[in-house]
Formats: C-alpha cells, sequence, structure tokens
C-alpha cells in the first residue's frame, strides 16, 4: 500500500510556470506506475501524464503535451509534473495517483492510489 501528498500547486499567470510534487510513503515505490489526472469543476477527472516503473519512458495528453514533464526520483518516493506555458484552461485539482506493476495507464479507473489532491489556478 501506499499514501500520497501532493504539493506545489497556488495561483499563477498565464505563461507561467509550477512545478507540483507528490510524496508516497512506503518502501516499494519504484514499483508502482505513477500518474497525474487533473478534474475542473462541473468535468470529469481527466488524464494528465504518466511514468513507467524505472522512469524511462512517459506518455501524456495531447493537450499538455510538450508543455508539462512528469519525472520521478525514486531515490525520494517522489513523482513530479513540471507545468510550462500555463494555459487558463489547465486550471483545475490536480492528483497523482500510484497503481501496482508496469505499463502506460491513462485510465483513472486503473489506479488504486490517490493523493488529496492541489488546486492550480492560473489567471488571464
Amino acid at each position: 500500500q501506499v499514501q500520497l501528498v501532493e504539493s506545489g500547486g497556488g495561483l499563477v499567470q498565464a505563461g507561467g510556470s509550477l512545478r507540483l510534487s507528490c510524496a508516497a510513503s512506503g518502501r516499494t515505490f519504484s514499483s508502482y506506475a505513477l500518474g497525474w489526472f487533473r478534474q475542473a469543476p462541473g468535468k470529469e477527472r481527466e488524464f494528465v501524464a504518466t511514468i513507467t516503473l524505472s522512469g524511462r519512458n512517459t506518455y501524456y495528453a495531447d493537450s499538455v503535451k510538450g508543455r508539462f514533464t512528469i519525472s520521478r526520483d525514486n531515490a525520494k518516493n517522489t513523482v513530479y509534473l513540471q507545468m510550462n506555458s500555463l494555459k487558463v484552461e489547465d486550471t483545475a485539482v490536480y492528483y497523482c495517483a500510484a497503481r501496482g506493476g508496469s505499463g502506460y495507464h491513462t485510465d483513472h479507473n486503473d489506479y488504486a492510489y490517490w493523493g488529496q489532491g492541489t488546486q492550480v489556478t492560473v489567471s488571464s
């Protein structure tokens, strides 16, 4: 089992940057594939990015490709989401999630463990 705690959200102007962090408990962090999702008011939770066990492979939603970068530090039990060139439409609560096993998973139903979320607000 793993517990996840996000941080790093806040208010930023369009075009700005933020880096989200997600710290995980547990000794088997490297055995979990990780993902970032987001949910805006009145909308479904949507996939943002995912990273494989080793961190060598990543996959992004088209809406964030080229602007966001997911990475992980298995020694620190932490996954990051670097968000650049932020847009107003990126405003949402951002969640990190973990699932055992390898591969890419973009469906939030595939993830067993979730953080509490961190708010990102992008102003125009």
